[in-house]
């Protein structure tokens, strides 16, 4: 379950610490995707330094599992809101990504626990 865990938290902290970088470059994809969502520009760094806290989290959570489970439970939630922001604005294009990311951080969350 350890070598799991450490798959699934490297996998999620590289798609987290992309999409972080993504929102503080305002990538037009991110940009469209975002304010189709019915994100204000004014959260972009904010969510990208939440995106960047869960890299972090959860890469420091292969050494000392209790913050892994933590951050998987945080970016859980994150991804969780993202559903909800794009349900809410209408926009089933907007869903597939946020989804999978979902699905990888809470596979990350079920390894961490199974190796703590």
């Amino acid at each position: 379950m350890f070598t799991a865990y450490t798959v699934f938290a490297i996998v999620l902290g590289l798609g987290l610490a992309g999409s972080g970088v993504a929102k503080i470059r305002r990538n037009e994809r991110v940009t469209t995707g975002l304010t189709r969502a019915g994100v204000p520009l004014a959260w972009f760094v904010p969510l990208a330094l939440l995106d960047f806290a869960g890299t972090i989290g959860l890469l420091i959570g292969i050494a000392w599992r209790p913050l892994g489970i933590a951050a998987a439970i945080g970016v859980a939630l994150y991804f969780i809101g993202a559903l909800i922001a794009h349900v809410r604005a209408k926009d089933p294009n907007g869903m597939p990504m946020p989804a999978v990311l979902l699905i990888v951080a809470v596979l990350a969350l079920a390894f961490g626990i199974a190796s703590a």
